[in-house]
């Protein structure tokens, strides 16, 4: 039976939330041209400290590995990933991509994939920044969000910009072929998107994403068929823009931000049941 959210908290109101990741017992959010990682405690939801990420430009997404106790954080102003030691952020370096960053996440073997839209590519790296390999894209995949891997060695891809016809989530092989897929043209129904951002899977395999522009969180089967949708636009408030799974308590981190006109103008983090 598919998980309704329920939401248990938000984190403080602040500047838009560009990144939200965790690892052990705490929670850490990254805001709008920042050079500081936001860290919380997972039971009280107060803030513990404040990380510095000297260089740091436009960050636009961050994720945890807890194999090489690290966060990673795109930039795209400066077209590089920084790496930061956790929990007490020493250790600050940065490799370059030689593309520009969109979203990042974490493989298996604990590399970093780095997702790069305006080349329909995705690139994956060491922790210390040696490039392993490039993948591109099929041609009807393009505007791509974010990407993850999956244990079969397959990948899963979102993809769509505001004024793209199709707006999908879809399963890619390690070839660069598209295996099935999820979507199509642009819409609010219960088989489209508007704008998915982000994904997340959990153990069983289950898809959420991120439909910003419709103002939810879905959730998908394994094999890539529409579930429920766990977190509706009254629920969040705000559009969803980034999200993390913790499997461990069972949680969703959602970022959520405000929009006026079209700029964000602040954002929060709600944690969810599920």
């Amino acid at each position: 039976m598919f998980a309704v959210g329920h939401v248990l908290h938000t984190l403080p109101d602040g500047k838009p939330v560009w990144g939200v990741t965790s690892l052990d017992n705490l929670i850490y959010v990254l805001r709008e041209l920042s050079k500081q990682i936001e860290v919380y405690d997972k039971d009280s939801y107060k803030v513990q400290r404040c990380l510095t990420v000297d260089g740091l430009g436009a960050g636009n997404d961050m994720t945890a590995c807890a194999h090489n106790c690290c966060a990673y954080i795109s930039d795209q102003s400066k077209h590089c990933i920084h790496r930061v030691g956790l929990p007490h952020g020493t250790d600050v370096t940065n490799w370059p991509v030689n593309d520009k960053p969109t979203c990042i996440s974490i493989t298996d073997t604990h590399s970093v994939l780095v997702t790069c839209d305006e080349v329909s590519k995705i690139k994956e790296f060491t922790t210390d920044g040696k490039l392993l390999r490039q993948i591109q894209q099929p041609q009807d995949v393009v505007s791509l969000r974010h990407t993850i891997q999956l244990s079969s060695g397959e990948f899963l891809v979102c993809h769509g910009k505001p004024n793209d016809p199709v707006h999908r989530v879809c399963l890619i092989d390690s070839d660069g072929h598209t295996v099935k897929s999820f979507g199509g043209p642009k819409g609010s129904g219960s088989q489209q998107m508007n704008v998915p951002v982000q994904l997340a899977v959990d153990r069983n395999g289950f898809v959420f994403v991120a439909d910003l522009n419709n103002d939810r969180v879905l959730l998908l089967s394994p094999t890539l068929t529409f579930g429920r949708e766990v977190l509706s636009g009254d629920q969040l408030k705000w559009k969803p823009l980034r999200l993390r799974i913790d499997s461990d308590r069972r949680r969703l981190y959602v970022a959520v931000n405000k929009l006026q006109g079209d700029k964000l103008t602040a954002g929060r983090v709600v944690v969810v049941s599920i």
